[in-house]
């Protein structure tokens, strides 16, 4: 059975299979747009929830403010985006002409 995956889980999780471990908002930037920092760490919890995602805490002094998460896949959120987009790619494949 296919996961459910939205849109910007999809995206979150091609990012940190393109660039490895990112902080939220490394994550924004390089959306490009996609993701706002608004509503990023709520799908970043979900994510995190649903088994796709683990977090490490960076406790930086030169940072100040509450220490900084850095996020990446888990074996079972990579395994969720590829198999999401082999799926993705044969539903597609199925309507060509």
């Amino acid at each position: 059975m296919l996961p459910d995956l939205s849109n910007k889980e999809h995206l979150i999780l091609g990012l940190l299979v393109t660039h490895g471990q990112l902080y939220g908002l490394e994550l924004v930037k390089k959306s490009e747009g996609q993701l706002k920092r608004g509503t990023v760490y709520t799908t970043l919890s979900r994510m995190i929830d649903k088994g796709y995602l683990n977090f490490s805490v960076e406790e930086n002094a030169t940072h100040s403010g509450l220490p900084r998460r850095k996020y990446s896949l888990t074996g079972h959120g990579r395994k969720v985006f590829e198999e999401f987009n082999v799926y993705a790619a044969s539903f597609v494949k199925g309507f060509a002409i």
